[in-house]
């Protein structure tokens, strides 16, 4: 599952630039050729975890888009999307038939929520009547098997406290502020018409993303495994640098500088330390790898266990490094085939 702005099958563009694989071919073909049952889900590039997690299981099951009743009526759209019935994405799920989902960037919380979903389901879309779509009921945890996050935001990301340091900062470049203009536009861009809450742009932003955490719990019978790069080191001074060699684009390059010896304060109160500054120039590596609060280990092969996070070795590389996009220090394809046969061993 794609992150912010990102695409997937059933978007043309997936064609000419695959999500994942990027300018290097599309690795969830060079998988499924190889044994391993890959697709790539086209979710709501913009909107909140809720709507595309509502979206990923239509797709997955082959029925209508249901954002149900109580939700549509909050946050002021329709209830229901897409219809996927002549179009499902996989052959088939179930209890018998698992399945591993994937999460890039804000795909991460796009996986979770519907694990949530599947599990406990909804209570107010129970109460709101009694067309209640089949993903609001729960009793269906056993139907994932594993949860994978990479580059994941789980607890937000600094980068949208920078923007308006950007935009305002009198000793930024004319450079940094139209990368904060840029922020600020695709920010505008995402809410549009939309209850602003019922966006990825919101839910990526620290205090929002921590509350979304405390309405996703980590479930005792899926294995959950969490990736995150890092495209900073510490300098013989002791201070946090930027290397660009790892850095696929310029936007990268400058809120990576601004992350790594960024401080402060949210609007909720929640103190940014030196424990945010390591970031894969969007999001901060801390932030990726594991919600606040949820059981979290060492990544250790000799003794993986379900409902507790297995915190991966942070990667060198930046945002785009797991999606494939091949570099001197990482192959995202000998990454998959080895990563998918551990899971396939469990």
């Amino acid at each position: 599952v794609h992150g912010f702005a990102g695409w997937g099958d059933y978007n043309a563009l997936n064609k000419l630039l695959p999500y994942w694989g990027v300018r290097n071919g599309d690795i969830t073909k060079y998988l499924s050729a190889r044994g391993f049952d890959c697709h790539a889900a086209s979710v709501s590039p913009t909107t909140s975890a809720w709507d595309r997690a509502c979206e990923l299981y239509a797709q997955l099951t082959g029925t209508i888009t249901d954002y149900g009743e109580a939700h549509s009526q909050n946050c002021g759209h329709e209830r229901y999307g897409k219809d996927y019935s002549k179009n499902r994405l996989i052959e088939k799920w179930s209890e018998k038939d698992k399945i591993n989902l994937i999460g890039h960037s804000f795909g991460g919380a796009t996986v979770r929520m519907l694990a949530e979903l599947m599990a406990n389901g909804s209570e107010e879309e129970r109460k709101a009547g009694n067309d209640v779509s089949e993903l609001f009921k729960g009793g269906k945890e056993s139907w994932i098997y594993s949860i994978i996050t990479v580059a994941a935001p789980h607890n937000g990301t600094s980068s949208y406290n920078i923007q308006e340091d950007l935009t305002n900062d009198p000793n930024a470049t004319t450079e940094e502020k139209l990368i904060g203009k840029a922020f600020l536009g695709i920010s505008d861009l995402a809410s549009g018409s939309r209850n602003e809450s019922d966006t990825a742009i919101y839910e990526m932003q620290i205090d929002n993303a921590m509350a979304l955490n405390k309405k996703i719990s980590t479930l005792k019978n899926i294995y959950y495994f969490s990736f995150s790069c890092d495209s900073t080191y510490i300098d013989e001074n002791g201070v946090r640098q930027v290397d660009e060699s790892t850095l696929t684009s310029p936007m990268y390059v400058t809120a990576a500088k601004r992350i790594c010896s960024y401080t402060g304060v949210t609007n909720g109160g929640y103190v940014i330390d030196e424990k945010w500054q390591a970031n894969d120039g969007l999001v901060n590596t801390y932030s990726a790898m594991a919600p606040t609060d949820a059981p979290t280990v060492d990544f250790d092969e000799n003794n993986i266990v379900p409902g507790v996070w297995n915190v991966m070795p942070v990667q060198k590389g930046d945002h785009t490094t797991y999606q494939g996009e091949m570099k001197d220090y990482f192959n995202g394809r000998a990454f998959y085939v080895d990563f998918f046969t551990l899971i396939n061993s469990l």
